[in-house]
C-alpha cells in the first residue's frame, strides 16, 4: 500500500505535494495505518474538461456493442486479479463472504451490461425509442424518440461499504451509453476503489479519459459542474438534500440521482408459524442482513414486522442463530463469518445511533454494546480496542408507533423488532420509514402477498416475495441485481440505478425527431416506411452484411389462394378454426365476410414468396416479431410481399450479424394484409458456395 493514495485524472496518475491535512485510513480490525488519502491542489476543473473533451471524443467514436465488448473484457482482467482484490478488501473489514458480494458482484455487473448491450441494444451510437408517429397522411413526415449520451461526466460520489459493486454498478451504465465517468470513493475504503481503477488502467481497455479518479475530498466538487453533466451519489439523506440543493443541479441543469440509507422492512406473514419453512427463512434471513457487511449496507434490514404472537419465538429464534453461526473477529482469523465495521469512528456513529434507539424506548434483547471479544489472526479471542467490532445487536419495541425506529438508522449489525397486529396495520408500520430501497414479505399465502404487496408497492423500490418454493434460489433482500431497478421512493432517495438499460438511458438524453422517412433512416440506423428503397434486381439474400444496405429491398410475385389451399392447410396443421372450414359461420363473424385464409398459411407462404433458397451469406431465420394481421383473405384473393432490409447489426465477436427485414404482404387492391419483422443471421462476408455432396 503506498503511503499517499494517489487519484488518477487527466490521463495520468496523480499526488499532492503537502500531505500535512492528509486523512490517515487504518485497518479496520488491527488499526494500523494504511495510507493518506488527500485531494489537496488537485486541478478539478482541469480533470473535468478533459473527460468532456478526450473521454467524450475516445467514447463517442464506439457504438454500443463495441463499449460492451469492452465490459465484458474488463470484467475478465478484475476475474484473473481477484486473488489480490480479495486480499486489500480483508483490511476493510469484509469476510470472504462479504467480497464476494462486493468484488464478485461487482464483476458481475460488468459481464451482465456486456450481455445485455449486445443482446438489447443496437451496433450504433443512437437509440431509438418507442414506436414511430406517423405525423401526416402521406407518411412523409415522422416522429419519434431516440436517445443520445449526455455531453458532459457522469461522477459518481460513492459510500465506503461497497467500494467495488458500488463503483462498477454505476460505471458500468454510463460506459455502455458513452459517457466518461469521475469516480469520487469514501476515503475509508477508496483503496479498494484505487486498486481496480489502477488495474483497468493497465489493462489498456479503458479509452482515453474514459475514467478518472479523486481520491480525497473536493468539497467544491458541484461548483465545476454544468449542463450535461451528472452525478450519482450514494451516502446519507443528509448529505443527498445538501447537493440536491446546490444551484448547478437546482437550476444548471445538472443532473442529480440519489441512492440513500433507507429504514428497510422484512415482514412476518401472519401464516409463518414457528413450524414453518416460512419461518426459517425468516430468520435465516434477518440474521444474514445483520452480519453481511457487518450490517453495513443501504439494504439491510433495520425493521422486523412480526405479528405480535410471534415476537419471542423470533428473538428466540434469532438468539439461537447468531450464537450458533457468528464468529466475530478479524476477517484472516480462521473461522471468522463477521469482521468489524469499517472503522473506529464508524463503530463510534453505531453506538451514539443504538443509544438513541434506546432512549426511545427499544429495549436489546439480543447482544451487547460492550466491547466485544473478537477472535484474531493470532488465534487468541479477546477485546480488541484497536479493532471496530460491534456484536450483532436485535432490539424490540413494545411501542412500534416510536418516531426512531422509523427515522434513526444504526448502520451496523443491528436491527429492531415490531409486532403489528393486522396486515393494514404491517403496511402502516413500513409507510412510517419514509421510503426504502426494499422490504421483503416472507409468506406462503397469495392472498397475504397480494394485499400486502399492493399496500407498499409505492413506498418501495423493491420488494422481495420469499417463501418456501424460492428461499433456496432467492438472491435475497439485501442483493439488488443488476437487472433490475436498485432505488427507491421518499427518503431512499428518489432514484433509480442498475435496472438494466433503464440505467443505460439515465446517461442519455431523449429527444423527439421530426422529419421525413429518409432523415429518420440515415439518424437512426433503421429503415422506415416511406423511405428510399433499393430493388435493385439482386435478392438482398445474396449479399452479405458488408454489401447490404438499409433499404435493399425484393417485391415478390403474385399467388393466388384457393379454397383448396385454406382447406389443405386445415387438414394439414389441424387447425380447423370455424373460420377457415365453416362458411356460415364464418359469415356470421363481424370480421370475416366467410371463409378466409389462415394467417400463418399466409405467412408461410409470403416465405415461399421472397425466399432464396441457394446457399449463401443468409444462415438462418430465428423468429418473426410483431406481426398483426390487418385484412382477411378470401379465397381467389392474390398476395404479394415486399421485404426490405430495416436494419443491419453486425455482431463485434461472430463472423455475422443480425439482419431485420420488414415485411408487407398485400392484397391485388394493394391494401395491407400484414406486416411483421423478420430476423436472419447474415455471415459478414460472401461464403463460398456449398460442395454439390
Amino acid at each position: 500500500m503506498t503511503t499517499i493514495l494517489p487519484s488518477y485524472v487527466s490521463g495520468g496518475w496523480w499526488t499532492p505535494d503537502e500531505t500535512a491535512d492528509a486523512a490517515p485510513v487504518t485497518d479496520a480490525s488491527t488499526g494500523e495505518v494504511l495510507a493518506l488519502v488527500s485531494a489537496r491542489g488537485l486541478d478539478l476543473a482541469a480533470a473535468l474538461e478533459y473527460a468532456r473533451t478526450t473521454g467524450q471524443a475516445s467514447l463517442g467514436i464506439l457504438t454500443f456493442h463495441q463499449r460492451a465488448v469492452l465490459l465484458k473484457q474488463m470484467a475478465q482482467v478484475l476475474t484473473e486479479r481477484k486473488a489480490e482484490l480479495y486480499e486489500i478488501s480483508s483490511r476493510t473489514g469484509a469476510t470472504k463472504a462479504d467480497s464476494w458480494v462486493d468484488i464478485d458482484g461487482g464483476i458481475g455487473v460488468l459481464f451482465t451490461y456486456s450481455s445485455k448491450g449486445r443482446r438489447e441494444l443496437p451496433n450504433t451510437v443512437v437509440y431509438p425509442d418507442g414506436p414511430v408517429e406517423s405525423l401526416s397522411k402521406d407518411g412523409s413526415f415522422l416522429g419519434r424518440h431516440i436517445y443520445t449520451r449526455l455531453p458532459g461526466v457522469a461522477v459518481q460520489i460513492n459510500a465506503f461499504n461497497f467500494p467495488v459493486w458500488g463503483f462498477l454498478e454505476k460505471f458500468a451504465p454510463a460506459f455502455l451509453a458513452g459517457m466518461p465517468t469521475l469516480v469520487k470513493p469514501a476515503t475509508p475504503t477508496g483503496y479498494l476503489t484505487e486498486a481496480v481503477v489502477r488495474i483497468l488502467i493497465e489493462s489498456g481497455l479503458v479509452p482515453d479519459g474514459a475514467l478518472s479518479l479523486v481520491s480525497g475530498s473536493i468539497p467544491n466538487l458541484l461548483d465545476s459542474l454544468r449542463l450535461g453533466d451528472l452525478v450519482a451519489f450514494t451516502g446519507s439523506a443528509s448529505t443527498a438534500q445538501s447537493l440536491r440543493s446546490h444551484k448547478n443541479v437546482r437550476i444548471g441543469g445538472v443532473r442529480f440521482t440519489t441512492e440513500t440509507d433507507s429504514i428497510n422492512a422484512s415482514i412476518l406473514g401472519t401464516d409463518a408459524m414457528p413450524d414453518t419453512p416460512e419461518f426459517d427463512a425468516y430468520v435465516t434471513q434477518l440474521v444474514a442482513e445483520m452480519t453481511s457487511k457487518s450490517g453495513q449496507k443501504c439494504t439491510s434490514i433495520r425493521r422486523a414486522l412480526v405479528p405480535r404472537e410471534l415476537v419471542e419465538p423470533l428473538i428466540a429464534a434469532v438468539r439461537t442463530r447468531i450464537d450458533d453461526r457468528v464468529v466475530l473477529g478479524d476477517p484472516r482469523a480462521e473461522g471468522v463469518t463477521m469482521g468489524p465495521l469499517v472503522s473506529l469512528a464508524q463503530r463510534d456513529d453505531v453506538l451514539r445511533q443504538v443509544g438513541k434507539l434506546v432512549d426511545a424506548g427499544g429495549r436489546i434483547v439480543v447482544g451487547s454494546t460492550d466491547a466485544p471479544s473478537a477472535r484474531l489472526t493470532d488465534g487468541s479471542t479477546r477485546v480488541a480496542e484497536e479493532g471496530a467490532f460491534v456484536e450483532p445487536l436485535l432490539l424490540q419495541f413494545d411501542d412500534g408507533n416510536a418516531d426512531a425506529v422509523h427515522t434513526v438508522e444504526a448502520f451496523g449489525p443491528v436491527s429492531s423488532v415490531i409486532a403489528y397486529d393486522s396486515i393494514p396495520d404491517a403496511v402502516r408500520l413500513v409507510a412510517l420509514g419514509g421510503g426504502s430501497l426494499v422490504t421483503s414479505l416472507v409468506t406462503h399465502d397469495p392472498a397475504v402477498a397480494t394485499e400486502i404487496l399492493t399496500g407498499i408497492a409505492a413506498m418501495n423500490g423493491r420488494v422481495l416475495l420469499l417463501d418456501r418454493d424460492d428461499a433456496r434460489s432467492s438472491t435475497g433482500h439485501g442483493s439488488p441485481v443488476p437487472h433490475l431497478v436498485h432505488g427507491g421512493p421518499g427518503r431512499a432517495g428518489g432514484g433509480e440505478e442498475l435496472g438494466g438499460i433503464r440505467a443505460v438511458l439515465h446517461h442519455m438524453q431523449r429527444t423527439a425527431i421530426q422529419g421525413s422517412p429518409d432523415m429518420l433512416t440515415a439518424i437512426t440506423g433503421i429503415w422506415h416506411q416511406g423511405a428510399a428503397a433499393n430493388p435493385d434486381g439482386t435478392h438482398p439474400f445474396r449479399k452479405s452484411l458488408a454489401e447490404l444496405r438499409l433499404g435493399d429491398q425484393v417485391l415478390s410475385a403474385e399467388r393466388t389462394i384457393t379454397l383448396e389451399d385454406i382447406s389443405h392447410f386445415a387438414e394439414f396443421t389441424g387447425d380447423t378454426f370455424y373460420a377457415h372450414t365453416d362458411e356460415e359461420a364464418a359469415a356470421a363473424n363481424p370480421f370475416f365476410p366467410g371463409r378466409v385464409a389462415h394467417g400463418y398459411l399466409l405467412v408461410s407462404w409470403a416465405a415461399g414468396l421472397f425466399v432464396d433458397p441457394e446457399p449463401g451469406p443468409v444462415l438462418a431465420n430465428y423468429g418473426l416479431e410483431n406481426l398483426r394481421f390487418v385484412t382477411p383473405v378470401s379465397p381467389g384473393d392474390s398476395i404479394r410481399v415486399a421485404l426490405t432490409a430495416k436494419q443491419i447489426t453486425p455482431r463485434e465477436t461472430d463472423e455475422y450479424g443480425e439482419v431485420r427485414w420488414d415485411a408487407v404482404i398485400s392484397n391485388q387492391k394493394g391494401e395491407l394484409v400484414a406486416s411483421y419483422d423478420v430476423l436472419t443471421l447474415v455471415a459478414k462476408e460472401q461464403r463460398l458456395p456449398l460442395s454439390p455432396t
